[in-house]
């Protein structure tokens, strides 16, 4: 039996995402590429390269590891290229992405060579959360005024226009993408390709995947140009989850309320950080009339997975499966308090699991000094 702490992909749950991505990418037309800086856990990239045409990163680190251990496709996107990292850039990279027009002018020499695209900021988004939308008021995320997107038009032949966060409404999707078409239609019609970044929760139970085909290949064939979509959450929701044990259970009063707490070998803080970033609590069992608050080993007061509920009473050592734990989570994991960083296993599709990962204390030392 593996330790705990460690993350476990599941081949069989990452299996639906993948056939739905397969089944959307024959309907529409559309490529996709696994967005890394929401999933970067390669041992299982053999088995997601069948279902996918590559990667976007966000960094030259990214899109060196989506170009040496996925292939297919690389679309290398930063918000700001540094002048030591762009040949090496250009090197792993199929489409080489700009920010703005003043790195694709700072760059335009370097870049020669390969295909070249601007992000084009339509100035409207689907986050709720203002920390996360690229439309928030003086965005740096890309270029909205069409002046200086026709600047760019002779050195770039695509754009990638990331504006959904986790949006499982089609009709919001059809409306802003109707938007898109009507103020950079014009523009885009000159372009080769078109990225519609991720976000798109198309993976979903009951989403209307067939109305999105549809919708995908009519933007397309309308504006001649091929269509990427980056799904990152879509693509791994529901197939991770992080093992944790119980190490000890503690009776805390507040007033006359009292909540028994499970402290758990892991951490929000250190191994599921995004969920600490937006105020949200973790997937727990949820089944029985035994409850606890499940909580961290660090030394953060509010390290707090959330309330769960079981079917018989935790004790010391028992392990406790937190769902959904790879979108956005491994890609974030962090050595905060010096907590033993989880391990990475997979779930085969015959029910076998392998260890694919251990970290240990020369890992904590090499990230430090």
């Amino acid at each position: 039996m593996i330790p705990t702490p460690y993350y476990l992909i599941d081949k069989e749950r990452l299996l639906p995402n993948m056939e739905k991505i397969a089944r959307l990418r024959e309907g529409s037309g559309a490529k996709a590429l696994l967005a890394l800086k929401c999933f970067s856990s390669w041992p299982v990239f053999d088995f997601m390269r069948d279902y996918m045409d590559g990667t976007t990163s966000s960094s030259l680190y990214e899109l060196r590891l989506g170009a040496e251990k996925f292939g297919g496709e690389t679309h290398g996107y930063s918000v700001g290229w540094a002048d030591h990292e762009i040949d090496e850039a250009v090197k792993h990279a199929d489409k080489i992405i700009f920010n703005s027009l003043g790195q694709l002018d700072r760059f335009t020499t370097q870049s020669q060579g390969i295909a070249r695209g601007l992000r084009l900021n339509p100035r409207f988004s689907t986050s709720d959360f203002d920390l996360a939308d690229p439309a928030r008021p003086f965005s740096r995320l890309g270029e909205w005024d069409l002046a200086r997107l026709e600047q760019a038009e002779d050195r770039i032949n695509g754009v990638m226009i990331h504006y959904n966060c986790e949006n499982d409404d089609f009709d919001l999707f059809d409306q802003q993408l109707t938007r898109i078409e009507r103020d950079f239609g014009a523009f885009l019609k000159r372009l080769d390709w078109v990225s519609l970044g991720g976000g798109i929760h198309f993976t979903g139970a009951g989403y209307p995947l067939d109305r999105l085909a549809d919708r995908l290949k009519a933007f397309s064939d309308t504006l001649g140009v091929q269509v990427y979509l980056e799904p990152g959450e879509a693509a791994i929701t529901g197939s991770t989850s992080l093992e944790v044990s119980v190490l000890d259970i503690v009776d805390t009063r507040s007033d006359d309320t009292r909540k028994q707490v499970a402290i758990v070998d892991s951490s929000i803080e250190a191994h599921m950080l995004d969920l600490l970033i937006y105020r949200e609590t973790a997937k727990l069992p949820q089944s029985g009339d035994h409850r606890y608050q499940v909580a961290g080993k660090t030394c953060l007061a509010g390290d707090i997975f959330g309330e769960a509920a079981f079917e018989a009473p935790l004790s010391v050592g028992d392990r406790i499966s937190i769902a959904d734990a790879g979108g956005y989570t491994m890609v974030k994991k962090n050595w905060f308090n010096g907590l033993a960083m989880p391990a990475i296993a997979v779930r085969e599709l015959d029910g076998t699991i392998r260890l694919a990962r251990q970290f240990g204390y020369e890992d904590f030392v090499a990230a430090l000094g």
